[in-house]
């Protein structure tokens, strides 16, 4: 009864042990129907102990039990779990560093004057020239809120930012024509950093 009163309905992650030694991690909307089931499920012999933790809420349910599964790796879980929104990064270190090493063994035998290269930094825009140009080199999404809708634009390859069917120079200039008022564009736009992961364009300047 008191079980019930607790757990019932609410939702959270759960663990499941056996002889002290973690063996399940699972997620569940409502903690006291699932660890019911699991009394007679395949894990029904497999567990003696278990732990609750409760959320408000459900939003980030999965990627807190992808994250423990990935990192305790239970033997009671088939499945490593996979995050919602996330970028494998793998790859792109990948890419670094056989480009770095390539570097070092041009420097060793006399292809260049320098292991690391520089810092390239950013050139301003020409007069007149998209703004952007310089900071994005790839089509890349934009949103922004205004007035509680959800406004979107893109960022073309030439730096130019698309608004419905018409381009503009300057994140300013895309702002004004949503707010029909002057608009720092910087703090206005967002852009996907990374899968998920959207911040202000004023960021791309730091």
């Amino acid at each position: 009864m008191l079980f019930a009163v607790m757990f019932g309905g609410r939702q959270g992650i759960y663990a499941l042990y056996r002889n002290n030694e973690l063996y399940y991690v699972g997620l569940a909307s409502n903690l006291r129907n699932r660890l019911k089931h699991h009394l007679r499920d395949r894990h029904r012999e497999l567990w003696d102990r278990f732990s609750v933790y409760l959320t408000i809420g459900d939003s980030h349910l999965k990627e807190l039990e992808s994250l423990i599964l990935r990192t305790v790796k239970p033997r009671g879980n088939h499945q490593s779990g996979k995050f919602i929104k996330s970028e494998n990064l793998r790859g792109r270190l990948s890419r670094e560093l056989r480009a770095r090493q390539r570097q070092e063994i041009n420097w060793v035998i006399g292809r260049s004057t320098s292991p690391i290269p520089k810092k390239r930094r950013q050139k301003p825009a020409k007069n007149g020239g998209p703004i952007l140009a310089p900071y994005l080199n790839q089509s890349t999404k934009l949103r922004a809120y205004f007035r509680g809708k959800v406004v979107k634009a893109r960022v073309r390859r030439n730096g130019l930012i698309r608004y419905k069917t018409k381009d503009y120079n300057s994140p300013s200039l895309a702002a004004s024509a949503v707010a029909k008022r002057t608009c720092n564009g910087w703090t206005f736009w967002k852009y996907e950093r990374a899968p998920g992961d959207w911040v202000v364009l004023n960021e791309l300047r730091k």
